[in-house]
């Protein structure tokens, strides 16, 4: 598989990802609600393999053995971390692929001259 091909399927891992922990905190006052998370190491293998199916999202079963008293078990602040280290790789995976089509565009005009 070529980079770049590899790069758009972990942006789009990224990407639901990012959904999933924004879901995770916008029900953070839901009685009972169970965070939820994705493997992004499964995800991106099985999406290597070709399997196009929507990423298994489940719900964690131990939030640091501690829920609330309504049964929520979403802590805030272990999902905000969450999310700025996705929304770091994320910037890291665009930046990985502008450089690889900045390559092929410095190729392409040398090739011209």
């Amino acid at each position: 598989m070529e980079i770049a091909g590899l790069l758009e399927k972990a942006l789009n891992i990224r990407g639901f990802y990012h959904k999933v922990l924004a879901s995770n905190i916008a029900n953070v006052e839901t009685p009972g609600y169970k965070e939820k998370d994705i493997d992004f190491n499964t995800e991106l293998k099985k999406s290597i393999e070709g399997n196009t199916a929507n990423a298994e999202v489940r719900e964690k079963s131990d939030a640091g053995g501690i829920d609330g008293i309504d049964g929520n078990s979403v802590n805030m602040e272990d999902q905000i971390v969450k999310l700025t280290e996705n929304t770091m790789m994320f910037n890291a995976f665009v930046q990985l692929i502008n450089k690889k089509f900045s390559m092929m565009r410095y190729v392409i005009n040398e090739g011209r001259r």
